[in-house]
């Protein structure tokens, strides 16, 4: 032990099972409670303590959630290091500048995720801006006991107007974590607020819309997607705010764009943008369940030249994968009922524990079915803030493929 090591403060020490810890060493920062032998000290909710393996070695630092089956999410390998105010505060600004490296300078319109869990060493930490106001997720409970701090140390590096709380569905019974939406400081967001994104314009709705407002991570795919589409026709699947709709008629000049969501929020927001963007003589939205939708497109004889397929996550746990998977496989083998030949199909899962490799297999399954060949011009993810950490591929949640079917 050296000199410096012995003023560092005394952590309780969760020890693991014997040969449970080589995820661990390997910088993985998830440690579930059935990994775990024993706990020796007072480990409070959120506190801070030390993993060990079986043999009694420093692996990483973490916080404890003894509530949660994930027990220990694991910050740093450093054993020097104390995670205190300035260890967060380095955190945090690191990945802040990671965002302004890749995007420039924040405006009032712009918006982009400032911090991303474990693609940014922060599990548990969600942190969008959209244009003065910052939201805050989060999907730990030893990080939402940090609130106050995050707080402050947003308030200090970002200068917004307003920081406003999200919570994700399901998240409170799995991390014991009661928290509310709503504004914690400075001045509430409008409704609408306004954004600017690849040249396009959107209203959004921090208090009620999906996710934190906003489906950032689909930013550089909406582009794309539009390059495609000149004199096409479209059709959007589970559009929400119509962010694919927009960018393929305002940006890439697309003869007429069909939008199906669910919900009627997303169907109000879907007009509004339209409108906003001047393209709704072109755009036509409908509230429908997506798979009837679809047999219902077919019916009726319609085609389409370019399909995009944006569900919502059909899987949480990996126990659902395989249900997961029949979900995909039904609609991407419905979108090829109505798709011409040599037209384009964008389709994504947003599951983060189905793999790129079952979504693969799912897709030439539904290619052999329906005597069609895909052609993957591109698998794809989400933007670059959404970065993913090599250390824990759970966080590599978005696929994304750009394909031909002809």
């Amino acid at each position: 032990m050296t000199a410096a090591s012995t003023t560092l403060p005394t952590l309780p020490e969760v020890h693991l099972r014997p040969r449970k810890a080589l995820p661990f060493f390997s910088h993985h920062p998830w440690v579930y409670h059935t990994a775990i032998a024993e706990i020796t000290g007072t480990a409070a909710p959120g506190a801070p303590v030390t993993l060990r393996s079986a043999e009694a070695r420093f692996i990483a630092h973490g916080l404890y959630n003894p509530h949660s089956k994930l027990s220990v999410r694991l910050y740093s390998w450093n054993e020097a290091d104390v995670l205190n105010r300035e260890f967060w505060e380095r955190r945090l600004r690191d990945a802040i500048t990671l965002r302004r490296r890749l995007y420039g300078d924040f405006t009032s319109l712009d918006a982009c995720r400032l911090v991303y869990s474990e693609g940014d060493q922060l599990s548990g930490l969600i942190v969008d801006r959209y244009g003065d106001w910052v939201v805050i997720q989060f999907t730990a409970l030893a990080m939402a006991e940090l609130r106050d701090m995050w707080i402050e140390l947003l308030r200090q590096e970002l200068a917004p107007r307003g920081i406003y709380i999200r919570t994700e569905k399901g998240i409170g019974k799995l991390e014991n974590l009661v928290l509310e939406d709503g504004l914690v400081w400075g001045e509430t967001p409008p409704r609408p607020l306004f954004i600017e994104e690849n040249g396009v314009k959107y209203g959004l709705d921090l208090a009620e819309g999906q996710k934190t407002g906003f489906f950032l991570d689909q930013r550089d795919n909406r582009r794309r997607m539009s390059q495609l589409v000149q004199g096409s026709r479209v059709l959007d699947m589970f559009c929400y705010s119509a962010g694919f709709s927009m960018n393929c008629l305002r940006n890439g000049g697309a003869r007429e764009v069909i939008a199906i969501d669910g919900s009627d929020g997303a169907v109000n927001l879907a007009r509004s943008n339209a409108e906003l963007n001047g393209v709704a003589s072109r755009f036509h939205v409908t509230k429908e369940d997506g798979f009837r939708a679809l047999e219902r497109l077919a019916a009726e004889g319609q085609r389409f030249d370019a399909i995009v397929l944006d569900p919502p996550k059909m899987a949480r746990r990996k126990d659902a994968v395989d249900a997961a998977l029949r979900g995909y496989f039904s609609l991407n083998r419905l979108a090829m009922n109505i798709l011409e030949p040599g037209g384009f199909l964008m389709t994504c899962s947003c599951s983060g524990v189905v793999n790129h490799e079952q979504f693969v297999a799912m897709l030439a399954r539904v290619g052999l079915d329906a005597g069609r060949h895909i052609q993957i011009l591109e698998a794809r993810g989400p933007s670059a803030d959404h970065p993913s950490s090599i250390h824990c591929l759970e966080s590599d949640y978005l696929k994304c493929y750009l394909c031909r079917v002809v």
